[in-house]
């Protein structure tokens, strides 16, 4: 026990106390359990994106050494229902079933035929070449568009569509009576491509059965235990209370390990199947088929305005890509969007419309951010266009639409409460660090003398929505699950504290700011607390962890329950002190009496005399522990602005970031170098979604980028150093005033990184560039806008728009001849081919 003053926790950069044992090794990856007689599990997959199954023979598999089993999609089909989707957006929407292994069709390459279970994992593998499997091929479904056309071969036949939902939101005005008076509308289509999470630990399950009475715990990759424990007793019938769900040290998630995949539910039927322990650890390459997807949407936006800047109104189309199932959440990702294509933006009419499709490629679903980078990015992309058509600077049209700070709380068109905000106050800070005048006018002057490498400065003034919850919310969303999140603190009779908490950890550092929050609330050192997380049976309640949810609402739980011990201790301590509760003061982890500060009782005290029970008041029991379960009022908005600098050469198409800068309001700020680590990883797959990353297809829907050398995800080295600050409005809907800050940097850095690049190319005739920004799409882009090709928008997908191209300074310096400076990009070299990259 200690006596000594505490430092306050809250706001302090601590160490996180979870890396000394993640950095020697020192971990409990999956990978590493090993129990008596495991066995290991490898899958099957489908090579044909589309086709029907007339036959799969495992045993040939058999025969081969060390194979102990085999399955086939029918040999395991009784008892296992179809996996889960617990987001039916609409009463309407077309669910089909789900089989954990295909039975009579395969729908993307890499869906599952056949199981074989070995005594290790390279002789399970190697064993999957003798499973025969035979094939009739159907057509593949990959172009959104044309999946919704009459005669578009069916996805899934018994369902005569491939339109999962529409789902429709409209708000204020009629968008159409807004475009009647409105001086200016634009219409700009923008695609964004399927993203491959990256994890840096592959998904893994291991499950060890219990026959004698008939209890299984399953060890896995996963960010959500307790989802998984009640998706896994619905599929499987096995009694949730004969399942124990572990999630050991998780290697990151990003949404991907918010799933419930079919590989655990074969790991547990084949373990309850042949009574053994199974183990089935995911390759890299086999992640890239099997993991989902995230983005995959096309976006049809339009916007209204007065010539004078005000936004009046917005409308957006959306096709959202499915994939060939709905996983967990899938439905819903898009939806999530849906109430911040408005942003910061004040307006008169929002009209938004989903329309969710079926195709032949691997399911999509929560990817960080989840429907709101998508949203931010069609905003802030169609904000740098209206603010070209008016010849204004693209701050200036922000400030002329924004929510003003003196108007929060703010309730937005789309029908949120934003309940705090200062979007002024970050922006005149970024723009102060960025150096934004001095950018515009070396911008100028490259432009006025023909320069080859163009500068070009991008703009994204962002917030989003956190802390998924309310329950309430949920509910009128059809979603399948409530928001609310759990923990409990435990005093233990030496003094030391143990943190009960209901989410799960994968790298976010849960474990050192749920210490701070417990150790600043309760006055005891940070080191006395330890937080126990991510296991079923010691930690029973939960939600789990995604969303930018686990400070906002399971921190927040935390401190209630830290708040609750306090106050369960005052009375005892007011009655060991023979003193008023009303007389108390509660301050450095001490009770004293007011006026008599020698009078005082520790709470570490306090937590031994609990635990003798010789001295308590009457009636009171023995424990000063308490438990908290809190279902939020409402969501938080962080908010930020941030800003790109980018240097494009226009002979190669290649790009580089000179200077990225970012002002983040978080709120309350619980540890400034884990709010830190969290955008600049954030800022590195937003800007890897701007410039790097693509899912590709081919013609038969195969993935032509399943391996990490022709997947881009980009090192430390193909990143700028990035000036991080914040500004700070605490959140008004919790104690602490948190707000999430896990995916804003993948939020806000896209648009910012793209904004940028088309800033640079406008007065070559470019108006837009698809992601990701390639060398090869830039130089396109430039040899499309001397050709006159696309309006200038090669590789966009279609863009389009009223009005011209280019309008105010930089229309009128793409007029004055500014192009005759590349009259030889693309047109015949010295060898007589086209010139640029190939």
């Amino acid at each position: 026990m200690t006596d000594q003053a505490v430092e306050h926790e809250i706001g302090r950069s601590r160490l996180r106390k979870e890396d000394a044992r993640l950095i020697t090794g020192q971990t409990n990856w999956t990978d590493n359990i090993q129990v008596a007689g495991l066995l290991h599990l490898a899958v099957l997959r489908s090579p044909m994106a589309h086709a029907r199954v007339t036959r799969v023979d495992v045993s040939p598999a058999l025969e081969r050494p060390g194979v102990v089993a085999a399955f086939s999609g029918a040999d395991l089909a009784e008892g296992l229902g179809s996996l889960p989707c617990a987001w039916p957006v609409t009463e309407d929407m077309v669910l089909p079933d789900h089989p954990p292994l295909a039975v009579d069709e395969v729908r993307y390459a890499g869906d599952p035929v056949a199981v074989v279970v070995a005594r290790d994992r390279y002789a399970a593998a190697d064993a999957l070449e003798a499973v025969d499997v035979e094939y009739d091929p159907l057509p593949p479904v990959l172009d959104l568009e044309a999946a919704l056309a009459d005669d578009a071969p069916p996805v899934h036949a018994g369902k005569g569509t491939n339109r999962c939902y529409t789902w429709p939101l409209a708000a204020g005005e009629s968008f159409d009576a807004v475009r009647e008076r409105a001086e200016l509308t634009l219409k700009r289509r923008y695609h964004q491509q399927r993203l491959i999470p990256n994890a840096m630990e592959p998904r893994a399950v291991v499950v060890t059965p219990l026959a004698a009475s008939g209890e299984y715990t399953v060890y896995s990759t996963t960010q959500i235990p307790h989802i998984l424990r009640i998706m896994l007793a619905t599929v499987t019938g096995i009694p949730e209370h004969k399942l124990r769900v572990i999630a050991p040290d998780v290697g990151g998630g990003f949404g991907s390990k918010l799933q419930v995949y079919g590989e655990e539910v074969l790991a547990l039927a084949v373990a309850r199947r042949l009574g053994r322990p199974v183990k089935w650890i995911e390759s890299r390459s086999e992640g890239y088929l099997a993991t989902h997807h995230g983005r995959g949407v096309i976006q049809d936006v339009e916007i209204a305005a007065t010539r004078e800047g005000r936004v009046l109104g917005l409308k957006v189309d959306l096709l959202a890509d499915m994939g060939a199932y709905l996983m967990l959440v899938t439905p819903g990702i898009p939806l999530l969007g849906a109430f911040m294509y408005p942003a910061i933006y004040k307006m008169d009419a929002y009209q938004f419309t989903c329309t969710g499709v079926f195709t032949t490629r691997t399911p999509t679903d929560a990817y960080r951010g989840a429907g709101r980078p998508e949203a931010t990015y069609a905003i802030e992309r169609i904000m740098d266009e209206l603010a070209v058509e008016l010849g204004l600077d693209p701050v200036e049209v922000r400030r002329r639409n924004w929510i003003r700070h003196e108007e929060f709380p703010y309730t937005t068109i789309a029908g949120l409460t934003y309940d705090s905000g200062d979007y002024e106050a970050a922006t005149e800070k970024a723009l102060g660090l960025f150096g934004y005048d001095a950018l515009r006018a070396e911008q100028r002057e490259r432009n006025e003398r023909g320069d080859l490498v163009r500068l070009g400065i991008g703009v994204s003034t962002f917030t989003e929505m956190c802390g998924l919850a309310p329950s309430r919310v949920l509910r009128d969303l059809r979603y399948g699950a409530g928001g609310w999140e759990a923990a409990s603190i435990r005093m233990l009779p030496t003094g030391k504290v143990e943190v009960v908490t209901g989410t799960s950890p994968h790298g976010q550092g849960h474990v050192t700011c749920w210490s701070q929050i417990a150790a600043d609330v309760l006055g005891v050192p940070f080191e006395d607390v330890e937080v126990v997380h991510g296991d079923t049976r010691t930690a029973p309640q939960g939600m789990d962890t995604y969303g930018s949810r686990s400070l906002a609402v399971g921190g927040e739980a935390v401190h209630r329950a830290a708040v609750k011990v306090v106050e369960k201790a005052r009375r005892i301590a007011a009655h060991l002190l023979e003193a008023s509760e009303q007389d108390l003061e509660f301050s450095g982890g001490a009770f004293s009496v007011k006026g008599s500060p020698e009078a005082r009782k520790t709470i570490q005290e306090i937590a031994f005399e609990v635990f003798t029970s010789h001295d308590l008041p009457d009636g009171v029991e023995p424990s000063i522990n308490a438990e908290t379960v809190l279902d939020p009022e409402n969501f938080s908005f962080p908010h930020g602005t941030h800003l790109c600098a980018a240097e494009v050469d226009t002979e190669t198409g290649r790009i580089r970031i000179r200077s990225y800068v970012c002002v983040d309001d978080v709120g309350t700020v619980v540890n400034p170098m884990i709010v830190e680590g969290q955008v600049h990883g954030g800022l590195a797959q937003g800007i890897a979604q701007a410039l790097f990353e693509e899912a590709v297809y081919d013609e038969q829907g195969n993935l032509v980028s399943g391996t990490m050398a022709d997947y881009l995800v980009p090192s430390a080295a193909d990143l700028p150093d990035f000036v991080t600050d914040r500004t700070e409005t605490p959140a008004v809907d919790n104690s602490m005033g948190v707000k999430g800050v896990g995916e804003a940097g993948t939020i806000a850095s896209t648009p910012a990184v793209v904004n940028a690049v088309v800033d640079a190319l406008r007065p070559l005739g470019v108006r837009d560039v698809r992601m990701p920004c390639s060398p090869h799409r830039v130089w396109q882009a430039i040899r499309a806008a001397r050709t006159g090709a696309a309006d200038g928008a090669l590789g966009t997908g279609g863009a389009g728009g009223t009005g011209p191209a280019q309008s105010g300074q930089s229309g009128q310096a793409a007029r004055s001849g500014d192009i005759g400076q590349y009259d030889d990009l693309g047109g015949p070299g010295p060898s007589g081919k086209e010139a640029g990259p190939a």
